[in-house]
């Protein structure tokens, strides 16, 4: 993604357009899907119905976008295969040089037991089957597109000057994408609210195991669909800059990040507990420490498990303005492979009993639990506590990357 992404041409730009009005839609169906299948009930509540609308709205602004009419030679141009690009020199993991290329245990590694089994490989699906299976229908198209409909890596450089209805169309399908992620911002605290309304109806104080596996699906989906639509708007509305690629920032800073996050979560410390100074952090990191990652997600991370120890460390000692608060230490270590960011306080720690419990949704130990009547209008109005989804969906942008944990 960072290749494609790097000083992308209006032609560049056309064709990851057409890559996402090919993918979205796929995506979106499937949780439109979802939505109305839950179990014990859920689909009926009118926040998961709004949901569902949401979705299958974008689904149908996509899917009716009007196509892009190009002349013969510009769209023989974007057919051509692109020439082979060199990608960057590889670094082996030190961890796994033992294992041969050829061995048994590399192969062992690589497929578990069983593993075919549980492949599911992505087969590319005809727009015409996409809109049968929002709809419900079993019907599937049985002639599949042409290959070169599906060649998105194409040799773009071969078009000096491309015609201005490339520009328009990008331009317009980027307002569309704009206005879909402004519609989905709500989502989570939408979700959540569904989930509080079946909880009311059914008298439960705890949600089950599929409940949760389904939230756990949803919102990675979402997290996927935002980082599409989120990288594809900065490429087409964001002015070049040497460490970003989109959304992506090549060298991100972990200094400056984990900063700005501890000064945010010291602000909801203060504002919610009405102090004049919230208990202090101390940030132990390396000023020049930087690695190609989203800062966002990592700024989120991060903001969400400050929160819980400078709630932790208030409640534990009092409010006052003669109480001393403890320092609340945040490391970051650079490892061969990795890096490690330790936050550790003194509030009390988390009860046994409790330990199960930690990434559950829904699931939190302030009293008074419920969500603003205004949270429709925004989804980063952060509370201080008691929404039950800070550490769940912190676990899942880390998944999401594939390169980390939160452990407690």
């Amino acid at each position: 993604m960072v290749l494609f992404g790097q000083n992308p041409s209006q032609g560049t730009l056309l064709k990851a357009s057409q890559f996402l009005a090919e993918e979205l839609p796929v995506r979106l169906a499937h949780r439109v899907k979802e939505l109305s299948e839950l179990p014990h009930g859920l689909s009926e509540m009118p926040s998961i119905r709004k949901v569902q609308n949401w979705y299958a709205q974008s689904f149908e602004e996509l899917i009716s976008f009007p196509p892009i009419v190009l002349p013969p030679d510009v769209r023989q141009a974007l057919m051509t295969p692109r020439a082979e690009t060199p990608l960057p020199e590889s670094t082996p993991n030190p961890a796994m040089r033992h294992l041969e290329p050829d061995s048994d245990a590399l192969a062992h590694h690589l497929a578990p037991p069983n593993a075919f089994n549980r492949l599911r490989l992505r087969v590319p699906v005809d727009r015409r089957s996409v809109r049968s299976f929002a709809s419900g229908s079993r019907t599937v198209a049985n002639r599949p597109p042409p290959v070169h409909l599906r060649r998105y890596y194409a040799d773009t450089e071969a078009v000096v000057k491309w015609p201005p209805q490339v520009q328009d169309y990008n331009k317009r399908f980027t307002k569309v994408l704009e206005a879909i992620k402004s519609r989905h911002d709500p989502t989570v605290t939408t979700v959540a609210q569904g989930i509080l309304e079946w909880k009311r109806m059914q008298n439960a104080r705890n949600i089950g195991l599929d409940i949760q596996a389904w939230l756990d699906r949803f919102y990675m989906s979402r997290i996927g669909i935002r980082f599409l639509i989120g990288q594809h708007v900065a490429l087409n509305t964001q002015q070049a800059h040497q460490d970003y690629v989109g959304i992506i920032c090549t060298k991100a800073n972990v200094h400056d990040i984990v900063h700005e996050a501890i000064e945010n979560a010291r602000f909801v410390c203060e504002e919610h507990y009405a102090m004049f100074r919230g208990p202090p952090v101390q940030l132990i990191c390396p000023a020049h420490l930087t690695f190609p990652y989203v800062p966002g997600h990592l700024s989120h991370i991060c903001f969400e498990l400050l929160k819980n120890s400078l709630r932790a460390v208030v409640e534990r000692f009092g409010l006052g303005e003669d109480v001393a608060y403890p320092a609340i230490k945040v490391v970051v270590v650079e490892g061969r492979e990795d890096i490690t960011i330790k936050i550790s306080d003194e509030g009390g720690g988390i009860s046994r009993s409790a330990i199960p419990l930690i990434w559950t949704y829904m699931y939190t130990t302030m009293e008074g639990q419920g969500i603003d009547q205004d949270f429709q209008a925004s989804d980063f109005k952060a509370p201080m506590a008691g929404f039950g989804y800070g550490l769940p969906l912190s676990r899942l942008v880390r998944a999401f990357a594939w390169c980390g944990d939160c452990a407690g």
